[in-house]
């Protein structure tokens, strides 16, 4: 192999090596979203989906069945609220009527995985 040849074959593959290792990140990485400890992460799916995995320590308020809506009076309007659903659709919705309704620190997390990813905190099963 000629002196060119090696040198474009490492032109080519130390880039082709580092895209491969940043792929490879520790899991051990901070969560993009930190979630203080006060705070209350809210799954707005339903029974059914919260059965079968939700983030740990979530508590459950189905919007689509009134819930949410109907546990508005017993919520803490200055507590912080992270709020994810399956799609990242009612956690919009939730999270646009909580503001409506005077709450200020609604962070939407989207769909479960995503909002796992994020936070790091450990879905589970009841």
């Amino acid at each position: 192999m000629s002196r060119l040849s090696r040198t474009l074959s490492l032109l080519i593959a130390i880039p082709l090596l580092l895209i491969g290792f940043a792929g490879c990140a520790s899991s051990d990485a901070e969560p993009e979203v930190a979630v203080p400890d006060d705070a209350i992460v809210l799954d707005v799916r339903t029974p059914e989906e919260y059965t079968e995995g939700h983030l740990e320590g979530a508590q459950l308020l189905d919007l689509n069945s009134g819930d949410l809506q109907a546990a508005i009076p017993e919520l803490d309007p200055d507590a912080e609220y992270y709020v994810y659903c399956r799609s990242g659709n009612r956690s919009g919705q939730a999270t646009a009527l909580l503001e409506q309704v005077g709450f200020t620190h609604v962070i939407d997390l989207g769909a479960m995985e995503d909002a796992a990813s994020a936070t790091g905190i450990e879905i589970v099963t009841d």
